[in-house]
């Protein structure tokens, strides 16, 4: 979300200045207010973990706009959320992973994760599954734990919601990648085999379980509003009855 937050900044702001614009790009020049000129990795990397946004202004000196990377007070962040949230729910749903069929019975497993907790989907009924299908090299997959992460902190305290993330990967490579990248899911290592089962064909591949065992939502790949839905669909099924 935080990286979402510092994109749509960065998309209104320079929408606001109409199509005559300088490109954002690895040939742009940011710098600071000091005049600090900013490497391409080095502002890309600070604008995606969300603590900083990139901004357009008109330079007294020269007239020409200026790209200026800074970081966005707590209320810029908050206004910016909530437009970030209204925009994002006027999206089209994402594509549905042909895989998973909404309103078709979930087919329950069994699955052990890497701290050797057990779900038992058949014996465990009336709970909300959220599982996440996905691997270590798979970009779009690693672009969006730290999302998949707010929603698990979001719904800690609901023991109904169950995330379960079945990775294709070994133990030994799953737990090396998570000592640099948290992933608050419960990961199960080596799950081609549930892939196949499923037929999952593409990654990341999201599915969100309901308490009656149907598929409420599904989707391949990643969409800006992917956890958004997955979000909301949860939501939905906390309040069935």
């Amino acid at each position: 979300m935080k990286k979402l937050i510092s994109v749509l900044m960065l998309f209104i702001v320079l929408k606001s200045y109409g199509q005559n614009i300088p490109k954002l790009d690895q040939n742009t020049i940011v710098k600071d207010s000091t005049g600090m000129v900013y490497p391409y990795a080095i502002w890309k990397k600070m604008t995606e973990k969300g603590e900083y946004s990139v901004k357009l202004i008109r330079s007294k000196e020269t007239d020409q706009l200026e790209f200026f990377i800074y970081k966005p007070t707590e209320e810029e962040r908050l206004a910016l959320k909530k437009r970030l949230d209204e925009r994002v729910a006027t999206l089209p749903k994402p594509r549905a992973a042909e895989a998973f069929r909404e309103g078709s019975k979930f087919s329950p497993e069994k699955f052990s994760d890497l701290n050797w907790n057990k779900f038992d989907m058949k014996k465990e009924t009336g709970k909300i599954y959220v599982l996440n299908f996905w691997f270590i090299n798979c970009p779009p997959c690693k672009a969006e734990i730290p999302d998949l992460n707010g929603l698990v902190e979001k719904y800690r305290e609901n023991k109904d919601v169950v995330f379960l993330a079945i990775a294709l990967d070994d133990a030994v490579s799953l737990k090396s990648f998570l000592k640099q990248t948290p992933f608050k899911y419960n990961v199960i290592d080596d799950g081609r085999f549930y892939a196949d089962k499923y037929g999952v064909k593409g990654y990341p591949t999201h599915v969100v379980v309901g308490k009656d065992g149907l598929i409420k939502f599904s989707t391949l790949g990643l969409a800006s509003n992917t956890v958004y839905w997955v979000d909301k669909t949860i939501k939905e099924q906390i309040e069935a009855k």
